[in-house]
């Protein structure tokens, strides 16, 4: 994919909720043609600016009648690695998995396994779509630009999803809300600091919701990141506040709105605006694919930044000594 002007032929697996804004996002790639979809639960070729590329059950079938540039996995995490494995070894193409890039350690294990012989990191990439977001993109190039305010010193980050209100149905699609909100924040967390640990994890409300932390570094100082995630709320929320310690500036991120803003006391020194244009999902999605499609795509796709966000992800740290906090009210 070194040549922008060269066609990229996609392969889509699966062709549910997810993959709707995968298929919009590469229908406005100039280069991006959808070379053939899979789904063992759909019959029907999808539509993909006004045609219809040939439709197969299996990644298999489909491989042995094309040879993709590119192949998207949205499907369900837990087929991720097999598919992978596929992938790698049945074709030459670069693959972009949904995140997250598998759902345990041991898959991620048997990914490793392959790095000698298939390129893994060299061709594996995860969808952190929440690092591309244009609020977290303009607060890294903001502190690329200020390197007098110092390295970060501590992070909290609350990510509310109302799904507590679909009951078992949310467990039954999402896990936890740290399955489902971990991932996010870990690889949103990517693009300002390095993550070194996670140094303690609580379950909260049979899994509705969680407090972690997590241990960084930044421009060679130690950090900790506070991460709140709950779906016991009514409406979606998602907040970030980098503090710089040793420079008194804050820095706030409000991922719902996708604005942000940095102040040392009570002065201003930077503000960021949505429009409210672009819908939410393609905001991340489009950028994210602008890096996938290019030359040199961003680390934080990569497969190096993916083993790190899923051994956080899935790390047990020893509990600690401080009293949980208690649970939280039914939202009304």
């Amino acid at each position: 994919m070194s040549d922008t002007s060269d066609v990229v032929r996609v392969g889509l697996v699966g062709v549910g909720i997810i993959a709707r804004t995968h298929r919009d996002v590469l229908e406005g790639q100039p280069r991006a043609t959808l070379e053939f979809s899979v789904d063992p639960h759909v019959r029907e070729p999808i539509d993909f600016r006004g045609t219809k590329p040939p439709h197969y059950a299996t990644l298999a079938e489909a491989l042995a009648a094309h040879r993709p540039d590119l192949i998207v996995l949205a499907t369900p995490t837990s087929t991720h690695a097999d598919l992978v494995t596929e992938a790698l070894t049945r074709s030459t193409a670069r693959v972009l998995v949904e995140k997250p890039l598998v759902h345990d350690l041991a898959s991620l294990a048997r990914l490793r396994a392959l790095a000698e012989t298939h390129e893994v990191a060299a061709r594996v990439f995860t969808a952190h779509h929440f690092a591309f977001s244009p609020e977290v993109r303009w607060a890294a190039d903001l502190l690329a630009a200020h390197p007098e305010w110092g390295p970060i010193t501590s992070i909290t980050s609350a990510f509310y999803d109302p799904y507590v209100l679909r009951g078992e149905q949310a467990f039954a699609s999402y896990g936890s809300s740290w399955t489902d909100s971990g991932v996010n924040q870990l690889s949103m967390l990517a693009r300002f600091v390095h993550l070194t640990a996670l140094t303690s994890a609580r379950q909260l409300d049979d899994g509705a919701s969680a407090w972690c932390t997590a241990a960084f570094r930044s421009r060679g100082a130690t950090g900790s990141a506070r991460l709140r995630t709950s779906w016991r709320t009514g409406s979606s929320s998602k907040e970030t506040a980098l503090t710089f310690g040793h420079g008194d500036v804050e820095l706030w991120i409000d991922h719902t709105a996708m604005t942000g803003f940095a102040a040392r006391g009570d002065t201003l020194l930077a503000s960021y605006g949505n429009d409210g244009q672009t819908p939410r999902k393609i905001a991340h999605y489009r950028p994210l694919y602008a890096s996938l499609l290019s030359a040199d795509p961003d680390p934080v796709l990569g497969f190096d930044t993916a083993v790190t966000v899923t051994e956080l992800h899935h790390a047990t740290p020893a509990p600690d000594a401080d009293p949980s906090p208690g649970p939280e009210p039914e939202p009304t």
